[in-house]
């Protein structure tokens, strides 16, 4: 039997990203579990908030009192019950609130005095431990919070078991755009044709974000699917597909479970 784990950086980039791979894998009846294990999912007192992470939640339309990520825990266990995959927010804080200042100050590189790296490995060491498959970001689009959580990834899980993908809405708006050193692999994709309705659904679920992310609810399952489309033309394989860069044994497992080529 397989256990999955797959860490997300913010509450929905696992599900926007690999969401018909994972419904996939924990309806897989060789698989005991799939969890989704969030990163950067603690509240902060909006007294205490500097202005621009105040501003994340004041651009979604919500009052400042609003406890955003709460709203956003909800969203996260709304979505992976639709896929049948469990969650865990770690509670660690986003970027907005560890002094990235602007929203350039966000893909401008990893800062040497965010001091995130030893709380967040310490958070995921006893959650990636014996898992048989880690899927986490390539960082593509270059945010902060990715590159800290694939980087602290690599260091913890051999690369052998390691399933990388493709960072999205990021890859959609940047196709070009090349992951983080320490990914490697062979890509291999997934095909999830008989998935993009239970991936539609889960994003659905998460109202705080679809609208700034693909600019009304209504567009954002039809983009995930073109760029599934896309991503099958790019890799030559199936009709939708959602592609990584796996590790041997993780390809290995890829295959085995989701016949992934």
């Amino acid at each position: 039997m397989t256990r999955v784990v797959a860490v997300s950086p913010h509450l929905d980039d696992a599900v926007f990203s690999v969401g018909g791979t994972l419904a996939r894998l924990a309806g897989s009846s060789d698989v005991t579990g799939v969890t989704v294990v969030t990163c950067f999912t603690g509240s902060v007192d909006p007294a205490v908030a500097t202005p621009f992470a105040l501003s994340t939640q004041l651009d979604k339309g919500l009052a400042a009192d609003v406890d955003y990520m709460a709203l956003r825990r909800t969203e996260d266990r709304d979505a992976l019950d639709v896929l049948g995959a469990a969650p865990r927010h770690l509670g660690l804080l986003e970027a907005p609130h560890r002094g990235y200042d602007s929203a350039a100050a966000l893909f401008a590189g990893r800062r040497g005095g965010d001091v995130v790296a030893r709380p967040l490995t310490e958070a995921l060491a006893p959650v990636l431990a014996g898992a048989d498959l880690v899927l986490a970001p390539q960082a593509l689009g270059d945010h902060v919070d990715h590159q800290w959580v694939s980087a602290v990834v690599a260091g913890l899980v051999d690369p052998a078991r390691c399933g990388w993908w493709r960072d999205t809405p990021y890859v959609a708006r940047r196709p070009d755009a090349t992951p983080m050193d320490h990914v490697t692999g062979r890509e291999v994709a997934v095909d999830v044709t008989g998935e993009l309705d239970r991936k539609a659904a889960a994003v659905a679920c998460y109202r705080t974000q679809v609208p700034f992310q693909f600019g009304s609810a209504d567009a954002a399952g039809p983009a995930l699917e073109a760029l599934a489309r896309d991503e099958a033309a790019r890799t030559g394989t199936g009709t939708a597909v959602e592609a990584l860069r796996v590790g041997p044994r993780a390809g290995g497992v890829l295959a085995a479970l989701l016949g992934a080529s």
